[in-house]
């Protein structure tokens, strides 16, 4: 070999040796952020999870039980595979002997191999279910990019977010009329329930015109009873669905506004409804 054939042998193997650090230095840093994607995107889950596990307190879900332990006759899975005993391993021509366990059946300790039927030999090899046929190794599944897998992990993670957003939202909202501002929704509330009294306060009238209850009586439920009745029905009517699942403290239920609403509703429903009677008369 002359020398140019040497150096161009050398610079060979020496742009071969970069070329290899270069891919091993890429690999390593290709697999270092993947384990820093994966590390992030698993803090992410879990603070998903202790959302989702908030979320289901708040709205009176349990977390789902954990499944049943697999039963006899699950389908084939490598992890129990690995686990589970195989058969006793027997020598051959390349570990270590001559011309294995059947060469040797003298050899202490070495037995040959057993004769099995052509039954039993075809139920003591395993073999995996092809849809072909039985009988038939089934392929090997095709390997995964690790990259896209957890690509596609992240997009999950985005639509669950996504999601939980909107669950959030809802989980905000009381079940009793969710568009309405909290303002509205007690105005309507307290009105509704002097409405009510009201419908009330017309059967005492009548009830009050057959001589069943007395002017006074009348008097201290339409002046007091009745709008106390209104205005308590109306407090707890918003505690009990006029509050959102989800909500920092308690939520405003505007005391002065419904005690003034009551209290002024069911007298001048009676007002109303004496002026209207004289009128009709």
């Amino acid at each position: 070999m002359s020398f140019e054939e040497y150096a161009a042998l050398a610079r060979q193997l020496a742009e071969q040796r970069r070329a290899g650090e270069q891919h091993a230095a890429a690999e390593s840093e290709r697999r270092r952020d993947l384990h820093a994607a994966v590390d992030s995107l698993h803090h992410r889950l879990t603070a998903q999870g202790h959302r989702l596990d908030q979320l289901g307190r708040a709205i009176g879900i349990d977390q789902p039980p954990s499944g049943p332990p697999a039963a006899a006759g699950t389908p084939w899975s490598p992890a129990a595979t690995a686990t589970a005993p195989g058969p006793p391993y027997a020598p051959g021509p390349g570990d270590g002997g001559p011309d294995g366990a059947a060469g040797a059946p003298g050899r202490a300790g070495v037995e040959a191999y057993p004769q099995l039927p052509a039954g039993e030999a075809r139920l003591a090899l395993p073999t995996a279910v092809s849809p072909a046929g039985a009988g038939v190794p089934a392929q090997r599944a095709v390997a995964v990019d690790p990259a896209t897998e957890l690509e596609l992990a992240r997009r999950m993670a985005d639509e669950a977010d996504r999601h939980g957003h909107q669950a959030e939202l809802l989980a905000q909202r009381p079940a009793l009329l969710p568009t309405w501002s909290p303002l509205a929704r007690a105005v309507a509330v307290y009105a509704g329930c002097g409405a009510a009294a009201g419908v009330l306060m017309l059967t005492l009238v009548v009830a009050s015109g057959v001589g069943l209850v007395d002017g006074f009586a009348l008097g201290a439920w339409i002046c007091a009873g009745l709008p106390a009745l209104a205005f308590f029905g109306g407090y707890l009517v918003l505690g009990r669905w006029g509050r959102p699942a989800m909500v920092a403290g308690t939520p405003p239920r505007y005391l002065p506004l419904g005690f003034l609403i009551c209290f002024l509703l069911v007298p001048m429903g009676y007002c109303a409804y004496l002026l209207l009677f004289r009128t009709l008369r």
